[in-house]
Protein backbone atom coordinates (compact mmCIF):
# COMPACT_ATOMS: atom_id res chain seq x y z
CA UNK A 1 0.00 0.00 0.00
CA UNK A 2 0.78 3.52 -0.17
CA UNK A 3 3.20 4.85 1.99
CA UNK A 4 1.83 7.74 4.14
CA UNK A 5 4.10 10.02 6.36
CA UNK A 6 3.98 13.25 9.09
CA UNK A 7 4.04 15.67 7.07
CA UNK A 8 1.56 16.85 4.07
CA UNK A 9 2.34 16.78 0.78
CA UNK A 10 3.54 20.16 -0.93
CA UNK A 11 0.19 20.86 -2.15
CA UNK A 12 -1.52 24.52 -3.06
CA UNK A 13 -3.45 24.05 -0.11
CA UNK A 14 -0.71 22.94 2.72
CA UNK A 15 2.33 25.73 1.37
CA UNK A 16 -0.29 28.84 1.67
CA UNK A 17 -2.38 27.57 4.67
CA UNK A 18 -2.75 30.44 7.13
CA UNK A 19 -0.45 29.58 10.06
CA UNK A 20 0.52 26.65 10.78
CA UNK A 21 -1.16 23.28 10.10
CA UNK A 22 -2.32 22.22 13.42
CA UNK A 23 -0.10 19.38 14.76
CA UNK A 24 -2.39 17.09 17.26
CA UNK A 25 -1.16 14.57 19.24
CA UNK A 26 -0.49 10.48 19.17
CA UNK A 27 -2.15 8.01 21.23
CA UNK A 28 0.19 6.97 23.70
CA UNK A 29 -1.91 4.31 25.98
CA UNK A 30 -5.16 2.64 25.59
CA UNK A 31 -8.55 4.05 26.47
CA UNK A 32 -11.85 3.53 26.06
CA UNK A 33 -14.68 5.26 24.10
CA UNK A 34 -18.46 5.34 22.67
CA UNK A 35 -17.23 5.78 19.07
CA UNK A 36 -14.00 4.78 17.13
CA UNK A 37 -13.77 6.38 13.77
CA UNK A 38 -10.80 5.39 12.08
CA UNK A 39 -9.48 7.68 9.00
CA UNK A 40 -9.59 11.98 9.59
CA UNK A 41 -10.72 12.63 6.11
CA UNK A 42 -13.76 14.50 5.28
CA UNK A 43 -15.90 11.26 5.93
CA UNK A 44 -14.32 10.53 9.13
CA UNK A 45 -14.26 14.25 10.58
CA UNK A 46 -17.83 14.65 9.16
CA UNK A 47 -19.02 11.14 10.91
CA UNK A 48 -17.67 11.92 13.98
CA UNK A 49 -18.29 16.21 14.04
CA UNK A 50 -22.31 15.22 14.11
CA UNK A 51 -21.87 12.11 16.76
CA UNK A 52 -20.44 14.80 19.01
CA UNK A 53 -22.43 17.33 18.37
CA UNK A 54 -25.12 14.05 19.51
CA UNK A 55 -23.33 13.97 22.59
CA UNK A 56 -21.62 10.67 22.03
CA UNK A 57 -18.03 10.17 23.07
CA UNK A 58 -16.39 9.74 19.66
CA UNK A 59 -12.29 8.89 19.51
CA UNK A 60 -11.01 9.94 16.08
CA UNK A 61 -7.53 7.96 15.07
CA UNK A 62 -5.17 9.27 11.57
CA UNK A 63 -2.52 7.26 10.88
CA UNK A 64 -0.86 10.68 9.24
CA UNK A 65 -2.23 14.20 9.57
CA UNK A 66 -5.78 15.09 9.51
CA UNK A 67 -6.71 15.44 5.48
CA UNK A 68 -3.51 13.98 4.75
CA UNK A 69 -5.00 11.87 1.88
CA UNK A 70 -7.32 12.97 -0.67
CA UNK A 71 -9.94 14.99 1.34
CA UNK A 72 -6.53 17.59 2.01
CA UNK A 73 -5.45 17.44 -1.70
CA UNK A 74 -8.17 17.30 -3.78
CA UNK A 75 -10.00 20.02 -6.35
CA UNK A 76 -11.76 21.32 -4.11
CA UNK A 77 -15.14 21.22 -5.96
CA UNK A 78 -18.28 20.79 -3.80
CA UNK A 79 -20.60 18.98 -6.55
CA UNK A 80 -23.91 17.32 -6.04
CA UNK A 81 -24.37 13.95 -7.33
CA UNK A 82 -21.82 11.40 -7.27
CA UNK A 83 -19.22 10.09 -9.21
CA UNK A 84 -21.72 7.24 -10.88
CA UNK A 85 -24.20 9.85 -11.93
CA UNK A 86 -28.09 8.73 -10.84
CA UNK A 87 -28.74 5.91 -13.43
CA UNK A 88 -27.01 2.91 -11.39
CA UNK A 89 -28.56 4.36 -8.37
CA UNK A 90 -32.03 4.08 -9.67
CA UNK A 91 -31.44 0.96 -10.87
CA UNK A 92 -30.16 -0.33 -7.58
CA UNK A 93 -33.31 1.46 -6.11
CA UNK A 94 -36.01 2.40 -8.11
CA UNK A 95 -37.12 5.97 -8.94
CA UNK A 96 -38.36 7.13 -5.51
CA UNK A 97 -35.72 5.58 -3.30
CA UNK A 98 -32.98 6.83 -5.70
CA UNK A 99 -34.95 10.65 -5.39
CA UNK A 100 -34.65 10.16 -1.88
CA UNK A 101 -30.83 9.80 -2.08
CA UNK A 102 -30.80 12.41 -3.98
CA UNK A 103 -32.86 14.83 -1.45
CA UNK A 104 -29.77 14.20 1.02
CA UNK A 105 -27.22 15.27 -1.51
CA UNK A 106 -29.31 18.54 -1.74
CA UNK A 107 -28.93 18.58 2.64
CA UNK A 108 -25.60 18.44 1.93
CA UNK A 109 -24.89 21.28 -0.49
CA UNK A 110 -27.21 23.67 1.40
CA UNK A 111 -25.33 22.34 4.62
CA UNK A 112 -21.43 22.96 3.36
CA UNK A 113 -22.78 26.10 2.86
CA UNK A 114 -23.69 26.87 6.17
CA UNK A 115 -21.50 24.69 8.34
CA UNK A 116 -18.58 26.57 8.17
CA UNK A 117 -20.20 29.75 9.41
CA UNK A 118 -21.89 27.90 12.28
CA UNK A 119 -18.80 26.85 13.78
CA UNK A 120 -16.89 29.97 12.88
CA UNK A 121 -14.40 29.07 10.27
CA UNK A 122 -13.98 29.59 6.61
CA UNK A 123 -13.34 27.75 3.52
CA UNK A 124 -13.34 30.52 0.43
CA UNK A 125 -16.48 29.12 -0.41
CA UNK A 126 -17.79 30.43 -3.70
CA UNK A 127 -20.79 29.25 -5.36
CA UNK A 128 -21.55 28.16 -9.18
CA UNK A 129 -20.35 24.92 -10.71
CA UNK A 130 -20.43 24.20 -14.47
CA UNK A 131 -20.47 20.81 -16.09
CA UNK A 132 -19.17 20.91 -19.71
CA UNK A 133 -19.05 19.18 -23.20
CA UNK A 134 -15.75 19.11 -25.18
CA UNK A 135 -17.80 16.96 -28.05
CA UNK A 136 -20.28 18.48 -29.84
CA UNK A 137 -21.99 14.75 -29.32
CA UNK A 138 -22.20 15.48 -25.98
CA UNK A 139 -24.21 18.32 -25.88
CA UNK A 140 -26.97 15.93 -25.36
CA UNK A 141 -25.90 14.43 -22.40
CA UNK A 142 -26.26 17.90 -20.75
CA UNK A 143 -29.63 18.67 -22.17
CA UNK A 144 -30.63 15.05 -20.63
CA UNK A 145 -29.51 16.02 -17.18
CA UNK A 146 -31.27 19.18 -17.11
CA UNK A 147 -34.44 16.81 -17.92
CA UNK A 148 -33.92 14.28 -15.97
CA UNK A 149 -33.31 16.21 -12.92
CA UNK A 150 -36.58 18.03 -12.89
CA UNK A 151 -38.50 15.03 -13.97
CA UNK A 152 -37.17 12.22 -11.57
CA UNK A 153 -35.57 14.10 -9.20
CA UNK A 154 -37.46 17.31 -8.44
CA UNK A 155 -34.59 19.38 -9.27
CA UNK A 156 -35.44 22.36 -11.50
CA UNK A 157 -32.02 24.79 -10.69
CA UNK A 158 -29.83 23.43 -13.44
CA UNK A 159 -29.32 25.80 -16.36
CA UNK A 160 -27.76 24.83 -20.14
CA UNK A 161 -25.11 27.02 -21.50
CA UNK A 162 -25.28 27.18 -25.16
CA UNK A 163 -22.26 27.83 -26.96
CA UNK A 164 -22.67 30.76 -27.83
CA UNK A 165 -22.99 32.55 -24.64
CA UNK A 166 -19.66 30.62 -23.17
CA UNK A 167 -17.50 33.05 -23.36
CA UNK A 168 -19.59 35.09 -20.30
CA UNK A 169 -18.50 31.84 -18.29
CA UNK A 170 -15.31 30.30 -19.84
CA UNK A 171 -13.02 31.94 -21.98
CA UNK A 172 -12.00 28.68 -23.51
CA UNK A 173 -12.23 27.82 -27.38
CA UNK A 174 -12.37 23.68 -26.00
CA UNK A 175 -16.32 23.34 -24.87
CA UNK A 176 -19.40 23.30 -26.83
CA UNK A 177 -21.92 24.09 -23.90
CA UNK A 178 -22.34 23.66 -20.16
CA UNK A 179 -24.67 23.02 -17.48
CA UNK A 180 -24.57 25.54 -14.43
CA UNK A 181 -25.51 24.28 -11.16
CA UNK A 182 -26.12 27.54 -8.68
CA UNK A 183 -26.06 24.84 -6.05
CA UNK A 184 -22.47 23.68 -6.35
CA UNK A 185 -19.62 25.42 -5.38
CA UNK A 186 -15.97 25.30 -4.67
CA UNK A 187 -13.86 25.86 -1.70
CA UNK A 188 -10.57 24.78 0.07
CA UNK A 189 -10.66 21.33 1.08
CA UNK A 190 -7.44 21.05 4.00
CA UNK A 191 -8.91 24.15 5.41
CA UNK A 192 -12.48 22.35 5.30
CA UNK A 193 -10.88 19.62 7.15
CA UNK A 194 -9.26 21.66 9.41
CA UNK A 195 -12.29 23.65 10.41
CA UNK A 196 -14.64 20.54 11.29
CA UNK A 197 -11.41 18.93 13.22
CA UNK A 198 -11.33 21.88 15.61
CA UNK A 199 -15.29 21.62 16.20
CA UNK A 200 -15.04 18.24 16.69
CA UNK A 201 -12.46 18.55 19.36
CA UNK A 202 -14.91 21.95 20.89
CA UNK A 203 -17.73 19.12 20.33
CA UNK A 204 -15.72 17.21 23.12
CA UNK A 205 -14.22 14.52 20.47
CA UNK A 206 -10.72 13.14 20.97
CA UNK A 207 -8.78 13.06 17.64
CA UNK A 208 -5.13 11.94 17.42
CA UNK A 209 -2.73 11.72 14.48
CA UNK A 210 0.14 9.82 13.72
CA UNK A 211 -1.61 6.77 15.09
CA UNK A 212 -2.46 3.62 12.82
CA UNK A 213 -4.34 1.24 13.71
CA UNK A 214 -2.59 -2.36 13.09
CA UNK A 215 -5.35 -4.38 13.72
CA UNK A 216 -8.70 -4.60 15.16
CA UNK A 217 -10.86 -7.26 16.51
CA UNK A 218 -14.47 -7.59 17.34
CA UNK A 219 -15.41 -9.37 21.16
CA UNK A 220 -18.73 -9.81 23.16
CA UNK A 221 -18.93 -6.22 24.40
CA UNK A 222 -17.78 -4.26 21.23
CA UNK A 223 -14.48 -3.80 19.59
CA UNK A 224 -10.64 -3.44 20.06
CA UNK A 225 -7.89 -2.10 17.98
CA UNK A 226 -5.05 -2.24 18.18
CA UNK A 227 -2.55 0.56 17.56
CA UNK A 228 1.47 0.95 18.40
CA UNK A 229 1.09 2.38 22.19
CA UNK A 230 -2.10 0.63 23.06
CA UNK A 231 -5.82 -0.49 22.72
CA UNK A 232 -8.68 1.37 22.50
CA UNK A 233 -12.18 -0.83 22.83
CA UNK A 234 -14.92 1.03 21.86
CA UNK A 235 -18.95 -0.09 21.40
CA UNK A 236 -18.82 0.95 17.49
CA UNK A 237 -16.44 1.08 14.79
CA UNK A 238 -16.40 3.60 11.55
CA UNK A 239 -13.91 2.70 9.19
CA UNK A 240 -13.31 5.74 6.91
CA UNK A 241 -10.34 5.00 5.94
CA UNK A 242 -11.09 5.05 2.06
CA UNK A 243 -8.03 4.69 0.11
CA UNK A 244 -5.90 3.43 2.71
CA UNK A 245 -8.05 0.62 4.11
CA UNK A 246 -5.48 -1.86 2.63
CA UNK A 247 -4.88 -4.61 5.40
CA UNK A 248 -7.13 -3.08 7.66
CA UNK A 249 -9.83 -5.05 6.49
CA UNK A 250 -9.28 -7.13 3.42
CA UNK A 251 -12.99 -7.45 2.74
CA UNK A 252 -13.41 -3.78 2.02
CA UNK A 253 -9.69 -3.76 0.52
CA UNK A 254 -10.96 -5.76 -2.00
CA UNK A 255 -14.48 -3.26 -3.24
CA UNK A 256 -11.94 -0.35 -3.86
CA UNK A 257 -9.21 0.46 -6.12
CA UNK A 258 -6.61 3.47 -5.54
CA UNK A 259 -6.51 5.35 -8.27
CA UNK A 260 -3.48 8.30 -8.83
CA UNK A 261 -4.50 11.89 -9.50
CA UNK A 262 -2.73 14.78 -9.93
CA UNK A 263 -3.05 18.73 -10.17
CA UNK A 264 -1.28 21.82 -10.18
CA UNK A 265 -1.26 25.39 -9.27
CA UNK A 266 -0.32 28.11 -11.50
CA UNK A 267 1.31 31.35 -10.31
CA UNK A 268 -1.08 34.21 -9.37
CA UNK A 269 -2.39 35.67 -12.35
CA UNK A 270 -3.32 39.07 -13.17
CA UNK A 271 -6.54 39.69 -11.31
CA UNK A 272 -8.10 40.52 -15.13
CA UNK A 273 -6.88 37.74 -16.92
CA UNK A 274 -8.36 35.40 -14.07
CA UNK A 275 -11.17 37.15 -14.00
CA UNK A 276 -11.45 36.67 -17.96
CA UNK A 277 -10.81 33.03 -17.69
CA UNK A 278 -13.89 32.23 -15.46
CA UNK A 279 -15.65 35.55 -15.57
CA UNK A 280 -18.52 34.17 -12.95
CA UNK A 281 -16.18 32.64 -10.81
CA UNK A 282 -17.73 28.69 -11.01
CA UNK A 283 -15.76 25.83 -10.89
CA UNK A 284 -15.80 23.79 -13.62
CA UNK A 285 -15.46 19.82 -15.00
CA UNK A 286 -15.66 18.56 -18.41
CA UNK A 287 -17.60 15.10 -19.73
CA UNK A 288 -15.36 13.62 -20.87
CA UNK A 289 -14.54 9.91 -19.46
CA UNK A 290 -11.30 10.95 -17.68
CA UNK A 291 -12.29 14.59 -17.10
CA UNK A 292 -10.26 18.02 -17.00
CA UNK A 293 -11.40 19.98 -13.52
CA UNK A 294 -10.37 23.97 -12.84
CA UNK A 295 -11.46 27.06 -11.06
CA UNK A 296 -9.92 30.05 -9.69
CA UNK A 297 -8.41 30.37 -6.03
CA UNK A 298 -8.74 33.62 -3.60
CA UNK A 299 -5.24 34.71 -4.80
CA UNK A 300 -5.93 34.66 -8.45
CA UNK A 301 -4.42 31.20 -9.38
CA UNK A 302 -5.85 28.62 -12.03
CA UNK A 303 -6.23 25.44 -9.97
CA UNK A 304 -6.09 22.40 -12.69
CA UNK A 305 -6.33 19.08 -13.00
CA UNK A 306 -7.73 16.09 -13.87
CA UNK A 307 -4.89 13.22 -15.24
CA UNK A 308 -5.28 9.68 -13.46
CA UNK A 309 -3.05 6.42 -13.14
CA UNK A 310 -5.29 3.48 -12.54
CA UNK A 311 -2.05 1.99 -12.11
CA UNK A 312 -1.60 4.29 -8.91
CA UNK A 313 1.26 5.96 -9.80
CA UNK A 314 1.96 9.69 -10.20
CA UNK A 315 4.21 11.29 -13.00
CA UNK A 316 7.39 12.35 -12.05
CA UNK A 317 6.73 16.02 -13.03
CA UNK A 318 3.27 16.65 -12.53
CA UNK A 319 3.38 19.96 -13.80
CA UNK A 320 5.18 19.07 -17.09
CA UNK A 321 2.19 16.19 -17.58
CA UNK A 322 -0.51 18.32 -16.90
CA UNK A 323 0.94 21.59 -18.64
CA UNK A 324 -0.29 20.28 -22.48
CA UNK A 325 -3.60 19.49 -20.97
CA UNK A 326 -4.11 22.97 -19.06
CA UNK A 327 -3.02 24.96 -21.94
CA UNK A 328 -5.59 23.17 -24.66
CA UNK A 329 -8.14 24.40 -22.31
CA UNK A 330 -6.63 27.98 -22.32
CA UNK A 331 -4.09 28.52 -25.08
CA UNK A 332 -4.16 31.97 -23.47
CA UNK A 333 -1.77 30.60 -20.76
CA UNK A 334 1.17 29.31 -23.09
CA UNK A 335 3.99 28.99 -20.95
CA UNK A 336 2.15 29.98 -17.61
CA UNK A 337 4.35 29.53 -14.39
CA UNK A 338 3.44 26.57 -12.23
CA UNK A 339 4.24 27.05 -8.80
CA UNK A 340 2.50 23.62 -7.17
CA UNK A 341 2.23 20.34 -8.45
CA UNK A 342 1.24 17.43 -6.37
CA UNK A 343 -1.12 14.13 -6.42
CA UNK A 344 -2.43 11.49 -4.33
CA UNK A 345 -4.54 8.66 -4.27
CA UNK A 346 -8.31 8.44 -4.70
CA UNK A 347 -10.93 5.34 -4.03
CA UNK A 348 -12.33 4.04 -6.64
CA UNK A 349 -15.52 1.31 -6.44
CA UNK A 350 -16.13 -0.96 -9.31
CA UNK A 351 -19.13 1.08 -10.72
CA UNK A 352 -18.08 4.20 -8.90
CA UNK A 353 -20.84 4.08 -6.66
CA UNK A 354 -20.46 4.89 -3.08
CA UNK A 355 -19.82 2.04 -0.70
CA UNK A 356 -21.38 2.85 2.60
CA UNK A 357 -22.66 0.21 4.98
CA UNK A 358 -22.59 -1.90 8.32
CA UNK A 359 -22.46 -5.14 9.78
CA UNK A 360 -23.98 -5.11 12.96
CA UNK A 361 -21.93 -1.51 15.29
CA UNK A 362 -19.04 -1.98 12.17
CA UNK A 363 -19.83 0.48 9.73
CA UNK A 364 -18.13 2.18 6.61
CA UNK A 365 -17.67 4.53 4.30
CA UNK A 366 -15.63 4.82 0.78
CA UNK A 367 -15.77 4.14 -2.82
CA UNK A 368 -16.44 8.39 -3.59
CA UNK A 369 -14.34 7.17 -6.65
CA UNK A 370 -12.81 11.23 -7.38
CA UNK A 371 -16.05 12.93 -6.66
CA UNK A 372 -16.04 13.18 -2.29
CA UNK A 373 -16.74 16.78 -0.93
CA UNK A 374 -20.41 16.53 -0.93
CA UNK A 375 -20.94 12.91 -1.05
CA UNK A 376 -18.52 12.23 2.02
CA UNK A 377 -20.86 14.11 4.15
CA UNK A 378 -24.24 13.23 2.80
CA UNK A 379 -22.72 9.46 3.54
CA UNK A 380 -21.21 10.77 7.31
CA UNK A 381 -25.25 11.94 7.73
CA UNK A 382 -26.33 7.99 6.65
CA UNK A 383 -23.74 6.72 9.42
CA UNK A 384 -24.30 8.98 11.96
CA UNK A 385 -28.50 9.13 12.15
CA UNK A 386 -27.79 4.97 11.90
CA UNK A 387 -25.52 5.11 14.73
CA UNK A 388 -28.04 7.53 16.63
CA UNK A 389 -31.21 4.85 15.29
CA UNK A 390 -32.45 6.20 12.66
CA UNK A 391 -31.25 3.44 9.47
CA UNK A 392 -33.25 5.06 6.59
CA UNK A 393 -30.77 6.66 4.76
CA UNK A 394 -28.12 4.06 5.26
CA UNK A 395 -30.24 1.63 4.46
CA UNK A 396 -30.66 3.28 1.04
CA UNK A 397 -26.97 3.04 0.47
CA UNK A 398 -26.98 -0.96 1.54
CA UNK A 399 -29.27 -1.34 -1.50
CA UNK A 400 -26.17 -0.22 -3.71
CA UNK A 401 -24.38 -3.72 -4.73
CA UNK A 402 -20.66 -2.76 -4.58
CA UNK A 403 -18.79 -6.17 -5.78
CA UNK A 404 -15.14 -6.49 -5.42
CA UNK A 405 -12.69 -5.85 -8.41
CA UNK A 406 -12.14 -8.89 -10.50
CA UNK A 407 -9.07 -10.73 -10.59
CA UNK A 408 -7.58 -9.79 -7.23
CA UNK A 409 -4.83 -7.51 -6.19
CA UNK A 410 -2.48 -7.64 -9.08
CA UNK A 411 -5.60 -8.00 -12.27
CA UNK A 412 -7.78 -4.90 -11.27
CA UNK A 413 -5.32 -2.27 -11.66
CA UNK A 414 -4.19 -3.62 -15.21
CA UNK A 415 -8.17 -4.19 -16.24
CA UNK A 416 -9.30 -0.63 -14.76
CA UNK A 417 -5.82 1.14 -16.94
CA UNK A 418 -6.97 -1.07 -20.22
CA UNK A 419 -10.31 0.13 -19.59
CA UNK A 420 -9.58 3.97 -19.15
CA UNK A 421 -6.91 3.56 -22.24
CA UNK A 422 -10.09 2.14 -24.32
CA UNK A 423 -12.36 5.32 -22.47
CA UNK A 424 -10.44 7.81 -23.42
CA UNK A 425 -9.26 6.81 -27.49
CA UNK A 426 -13.58 7.00 -27.57
CA UNK A 427 -13.26 10.28 -26.14
CA UNK A 428 -10.69 11.69 -28.76
CA UNK A 429 -12.98 10.01 -31.68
Amino acid sequence: MFKQSAQHVASYYAQTYPGTIPLRPTLQEGLDTGVLIIGAGFSGLHTALRLALAGQRVTLLEASRVAWAASGRNGGQALLGWSCDMQPLEKALGVDRARYLWQSMCWAASEMRELPERHGFDVDYRPGSLWTAVLPRRVEMLREAQREAAEKWGYDELQVIERDALPEWIDSPRYQAALYDPQGAHLNPLKLAQGLAAAFEAAGGRLFEQTRVLDYRETSNGFVARTEHGEVRSDVLVLACNAYIDKLDRQLSRRLLPVGSYQVATAPLDPALAHSLLPRNSCVIDNQFVPDYFRLTPDHRLLFGGGCTYLGGIPKDVAAATRPVLERAFPQLRGVAIEYAWGGHLDCSLRRTPDIGRTGQRYWLQGFSGHGVLPTLAGARAVSDAILGDNQLLALYQGIDNGHFPGGDRLAAPLEAAAKAWYRLRDNL
